[in-house]
């Protein structure tokens, strides 16, 4: 019976309308808040700054008095520093050595850099021009009392602790930690850590390479294991993992062949089918099961389709699972920099290299080809997407790319 494949989007907004999220909470410290899921919306429990302050080193003055008398020398009466406030107030020809960081004390609205004063003594006279409340940083510059730091569901960075910290917040409530068990499939595989391989075996490269890919601070992963090809032997693990987690990401016998029994082994524990078959390229011979709040993801065995689907697909749902709202991995628009045939039918993930070259940025394909292909992702900077409809990719057509991970700051 021919199944017609589910696009990707599709896959992924049936998937996203389907699955609820874990809503169990905790409070940590905001230093260990990275790459957690903050589950509710933080506000600034302060004006930061809470005082205005120099933005400069230099020395502060009172603009109407500079304007009406420009050649006025003042009288430095004493110095501040920032955590160091001068406390006393400045009279209209009295000046404040200050620097930067330092409270502003009463009887100033300016400050004029160093480099624009010149001194002789305890003396100051300006150059230059002056505007009022320069170099001044005012109460809340930054943040304003009770205004939003962090909302509701955004996965906290290394720029959230900072910010959380300087608002006023030591500790933040965030979502408990997404469980996933992942497994591979087959007679095949070994693990790498075997001393031993028969003739005819391989090393699993996908359940490291999973493991690796959904090693977030927000998710705790389970190393489930290799699983021979027998349907009663799998259908158990399932059970197990499903025991134990979550979310449960198997790789291989995803197809409909003799030794595939990842479709059967899912009706055996009486999990629904919502996704079967991707139209993607690699990553067609995908399944999708559910099973009351669990998901059974089973991809590919190939690592290269097992990646990219992981990638592309399971990521995202598993950000919306652990509360998160920023679901869709990041793409731009770059010029091709290659031409390329397809058929139409199923869109194509390609790995890809972005060049710099005579003041242009382009992308080309990297690797051999092939979704067992795995050095082909090792020097890709990341994915570049050919749409399901495209017959062909000419040079300098604009298309999706999804840059890795690791290729950002």
């Amino acid at each position: 019976m021919f199944i017609k494949p589910t696009k990707l989007e599709d896959a992924r907004n049936k998937l996203i309308e389907t699955i609820s999220l874990k809503n169990e909470k905790t409070k940590v410290p905001i230093v260990n808040s990275l790459d957690r899921v903050s589950c509710s919306t933080i506000k600034s429990k302060i004006n930061l700054p809470s005082t205005a302050n120099s933005a400069v080193d230099g020395y502060g003055v009172l603009h109407s008095i500079i304007v009406s008398n420009p050649k006025l020398k003042l009288t430095v009466v004493g110095i501040a520093k920032a955590g160091h406030p001068y406390n006393k107030t400045i009279q209209p020809n009295e000046t404040i050595e200050i620097y930067t960081g330092a409270v502003t004390p009463k009887g100033i609205d300016t400050v004029i850099m160093h480099e624009n004063c010149q001194r002789i003594g305890n003396q100051v006279t300006i150059k230059g021009n002056v505007i009022k409340n320069q170099n001044i940083r005012p109460v809340g510059e930054n943040l304003k009392k009770d205004e939003i730091v962090v909302n509701k569901g955004k996965i906290i960075n290394a720029a959230d602790v900072g910010q959380l910290a300087a608002s006023g917040n030591n500790e933040i409530e965030v979502y408990n930690k997404i469980k996933i068990s992942v497994i591979s499939t087959g007679d095949e595989l070994v693990s790498s850590i075997s001393k031993e391989r028969s003739n005819g075996q391989i090393y699993d490269a996908n359940r490291p390479m999973l493991l690796s890919l959904l090693n977030s601070n927000y998710l705790e992963t389970i190393d489930m294991g290799i699983v021979k090809d027998i349907r009663e032997d799998l259908a158990n693990k399932y059970n197990e993992c499903i025991s134990k987690s979550d979310v449960v990401i198997s790789s291989g016998g995803a197809s409909d062949g003799v030794e595939d029994h990842t479709q059967n082994a899912l009706k055996d524990i009486g999990a629904k089918c919502i996704v079967w078959q991707l139209a993607m390229k690699p990553g067609k011979p995908m399944s999708i099961g559910l099973l009351g709040k669990k998901i059974i993801f089973c991809l590919p065995g190939n690592p290269v389709a097992a990646f990219v689907c992981t990638k592309l697909l399971i990521k995202p749902l598993i950000i919306k699972l652990a509360g998160g709202v920023n679901l869709n991995p990041l793409s731009v628009k770059l010029p091709s920099g290659f031409t390329h045939n397809k058929k139409t039918g199923r869109a194509e993930y390609l790995r890809a290299k972005i060049i710099n070259e005579n003041a242009k940025t382009f992308i080309t394909i990297h690797g051999r080809k092939g979704a067992g292909v795995i050095s082909s992702l090792t020097g890709a900077d990341g994915i570049v997407e050919i749409p399901m409809e495209y017959k062909s990719v000419v040079k300098g057509e604009l298309l999706n790319f999804f840059p890795f991970d690791h290729r950002g700051l």
